[in-house]
């Protein structure tokens, strides 16, 4: 899928694109309204909005992330209502059968999150969740009943915790993929710091990508 992407936009890469397969497979049965978080390009908002969702909306706290992803669902002749603030506060009061989310992930030197710039698509605090606990957190508000929540993340910001976060929340957490991939530039620089606080080991330079997801009661 070519989409259009300005700088300061995160580009889709692998992870994108893994977390499209399960989200194509978790609407595949039913026509769905899904709700993309953190959107960027809204390539997973084009993603289900081509895959028979019944609606979409797209969400990002960057304009430039909400006019590239208005622009590139329009192009192909999507559907797909797009919303610029902070993860669920633009939909508060809405529920929704998917939620899919691309976050940034990337252990950062320190917890300030970026407001502008090009790492604003990736730094996450020092263990990488920053944004993960916090869609974790705010999930069950905007899911319907027996609605899923879709994620992925580097392994290296801690699987089990990220799975232990759900479940708190009073999701049914399950991971539904893994993929070992080399590191990209972003963690490739930063592997000095994440080898001397013991998230990888000595000398590692690929990470899993993993897909998990959170379910609802119904």
């Amino acid at each position: 899928m070519l989409l259009l992407r300005p700088p300061a936009v995160y580009q889709p890469q692998g992870d994108t694109w893994l977390l499209a397969e399960a989200l194509r497979d978790e609407i595949a049965c039913r026509p769905a309204r899904v709700l993309d978080v953190c959107s960027g390009t809204g390539a997973l908002a084009c993603t289900a909005a081509s895959s028979g969702a019944a609606e979409v909306t797209a969400v990002d706290i960057s304009r430039r992330a909400v006019a590239t992803a208005w622009v590139n669902a329009r192009s192909r002749g999507l559907a797909v209502r797009v919303r610029c603030g902070d993860l669920f506060a633009p939909v508060a009061g809405e529920r929704f059968d998917v939620v899919v989310a691309n976050p940034p992930y990337v252990p950062s030197s320190d917890d300030r999150l970026p407001t502008s710039g090009r790492a604003r698509a990736w730094d996450a605090g020092v263990d990488g969740r920053a944004v993960l606990d916090r869609i974790c957190a705010g999930a069950p508000d905007v899911l319907a009943p027996g609605g899923a929540l879709l994620m992925v993340f580097s392994g290296v910001c801690g699987t089990d915790d990220v799975l232990a976060r759900m479940t708190a929340t009073g999701l049914d957490a399950e991971v539904l993929a893994r993929r070992v991939q080399p590191f990209g530039p972003v963690f490739t620089a930063r592997a000095p710091m994440l080898e001397a606080r013991g998230y990888i080991d000595p000398g590692q330079r690929f990470e899993e990508l993993v897909v998990v997801r959170g379910r609802v009661a119904q």
